[in-house]
């Protein structure tokens, strides 16, 4: 059955004035989910659609429109007959580095020669947050691995994220313990893996100038409040209302500093470390906005997928703790931040990515009501050890871990990038951007080596990057002469002014031996101020059908279809005119100017 078509046009006036509120049983409520959400048939339903206060409505309401799906799917556990159909072991979509070779693949793949893959970790006896296998400098031994991340909070050393074509590198670490002792060895391997073989070297305050976790739970329970049917809020304030929720603040407050850290690696050769205590929730983010950002393959559709599993999934994010599914006091939904930075991201640059905004509803809903081990764990060796990937040796790290709900059934061999166990063809084909341009694909892009794209900086200089400004520093590490500027507290730093102009502005205008830098290509530098940061309304509306009206239809029968629907609203439109003016041609926007 085709899905039902969602209103409006794509040339129509899209409305800025609130959602017209309108009283709404439970009863009616089931009904405008499913028809909400057959305007792309997602074959989820998410609790992000309404967010009513009774856990038990949400699971009828669930029930009720999935019931009425000519598609629906068994949906717990992902106990579907078609994960039956293959015998053997079923190969991933992508690669859940979960082994060294598909790190090795990945490395290749972004041209990181000066790097490894360490399989320091592969017990877990270093750190349980961090996958078994990561990216360490190709001439740092593995016992320099293991005593250097000693230094850092939980573990959690310097690693590679990612590999820049023109010789940058972005890292990603905890923020460093302090209270340890290390030796000059020790010393000297941190800052080896700091410096990653360059001689200009950022450290970035990761959480400087966002929000904390506190702050992104807080602006999300009011913004799901805001958007229940039965709101408190005025309609002739619900804009200001919205304003007050601050989460479109703190998405504009991401998108800003990963297009600063993007210049940062893309204007000169150098290390750029992104710094987090915990490292398991802004570095992610950031680092993942970076590289769509920079690099025209993370827009694509493996590309994206491939970028969540590594720096969300493997990289150790606590989804199940921060989306609230065991209850835990530390809820914040940062990885729906990210994704609502991302959606951002397609409206300012359609044409750039491959992958649709029903992609990142059905990535959205999965997080929000997860079937897989993908969001069900915290950890990768929680993940691991809960779908028997350890039975072939003895775990030394036995420490507890985080239970699933009770009567929560799921397939531990399948991932949620198992798109087609879950969701139909005519589903999945809605996942790509009809307008995406095949010319922005990473074929295109510049060659892996550039080597007059970028020029080096002076030798020995390290920053630190804070409120949109470089400062110098002396050294990398806390434990020389005076404290490192990350390692004490934030309230003790000389903390420089907010710079007025771009980071871009900064770094070209830098001193001139360090050379002049052009923007390079397949960077992308989106706008964050005012009205260019807009609320994802087919997400967090979704239980109005009458606010999707006017959206965009994700395909090009459906664009067709709602261009025909146009059409004739102006021929209703069209005043009256005499025959003889038939055979006129007639300027559309008169026409539009006329029916005014």
């Amino acid at each position: 059955m085709e899905p039902e078509k969602c209103g409006g046009g794509v040339g129509a006036r899209v409305s800025t004035s609130p959602p017209r509120r309108r009283s709404q049983t439970w009863g009616s409520l089931d009904q405008s989910l499913s028809r909400g959400l057959g305007c792309w048939s997602p074959g989820v339903v998410s609790l992000a659609v309404t967010w009513p206060r009774d856990a038990s409505q949400v699971t009828m309401a669930i029930v009720r429109a999935r019931a009425q799906s000519s598609q629906a799917q068994q949906y717990a556990g992902i106990s579907l007959s078609k994960a039956g159909q293959s015998s053997g072991p079923r190969k991933p979509p992508i690669p859940l580095l979960e082994t060294s070779e598909d790190w090795e693949t990945e490395r290749k793949k972004q041209g990181a020669g000066s790097w490894r893959v360490s399989p320091v970790n592969e017990r877990f006896d270093v750190a349980t947050s961090l996958p078994r296998y990561f990216w360490v400098p190709k001439r740092t031994l593995d016992s320099e691995v293991r005593r250097a991340f000693g230094h850092f909070h939980q573990g959690r050393g310097p690693r590679l994220s990612w590999h820049h074509p023109g010789g940058s590198d972005l890292l990603r670490c905890g923020g460093f313990y302090t209270a340890s002792d290390p030796n000059k060895e020790d010393i000297r391997a941190v800052e080896s893996m700091l410096q990653a073989g360059h001689s200009d070297v950022v450290l970035v305050d990761t959480v400087d100038e966002l929000p904390s976790l506190t702050d992104v739970q807080l602006a999300h329970l009011k913004l799901r409040a805001l958007c229940l049917p039965d709101s408190s809020a005025a309609e002739e304030k619900w804009l200001s209302a919205l304003e007050g929720t601050r989460w479109l603040d703190y998405v504009r407050s991401c998108l800003r500093k990963a297009s600063d850290i993007s210049v940062l690696v893309t204007s000169r050769v150098r290390s750029v470390v992104l710094q987090e205590r915990g490292d398991r929730d802004f570095n992610g983010l950031l680092s993942s906005l970076v590289q769509l950002l920079s690099a025209p393959e993370a827009r694509t559709l493996l590309g994206f997928q491939s970028l969540v599993q590594r720096e969300w999934v493997a990289a150790g994010h606590p989804f199940l703790t921060r989306l609230g599914v065991t209850g835990a006091s530390e809820e914040a939904p940062v990885f729906l931040l990210f994704l609502d930075c991302v959606w951002q991201l397609l409206q300012q640059f359609p044409a750039e990515f491959e992958f649709s905004e029903f992609f990142l509803l059905a990535l959205h809903d999965s997080a929000r009501v997860p079937d897989t081990l993908t969001f069900l764990r915290d950890t990768p060796w929680e993940r691991g050890k809960q779908s028997g990937q350890f039975n072939s040796y003895t775990q030394i790290y036995t420490a507890g871990y985080s239970q699933l709900p009770a009567g929560n059934s799921v397939n531990p061999q399948l991932s949620v990038w198992d798109w087609d166990l879950r969701y139909s063809s005519e589903q999945i084909l809605q996942f790509h951007n009809p307008g995406y341009d095949p010319e922005h694909c990473p074929d295109s892009w510049l060659p892996r080596q550039q080597p007059n794209f970028m020029v080096s900086g002076p030798p020995s200089s390290v920053w630190l990057f804070s409120r949109g400004a470089l400062t110098p520093l002396n050294q990398l590490c806390p434990w020389r002469d005076s404290p490192s500027l990350l390692a004490v507290s934030s309230r003790w730093l000389p903390r420089p002014a907010i710079s007025s102009e771009s980071l871009a502005d900064q770094e070209w205008g830098l001193p001139s031996h360090w050379g002049a830098c052009p923007l390079p290509p397949g960077l992308l530098l989106p706008g964050y101020l005012g009205p260019q940061i807009r609320l994802w309304r087919r997400c967090y509306l979704r239980g109005r059908p009458e606010v999707q009206k006017g959206l965009s239809a994700p395909t090009i029968s459906g664009l067709q279809d709602e261009l025909s629907h146009l059409q004739e609203l102006l021929r209703k439109w069209t005043p009256r005119i005499s025959p003889e003016d038939h055979s006129e041609k007639r300027d559309p926007n008169t026409i539009v100017s006329q029916s005014r």
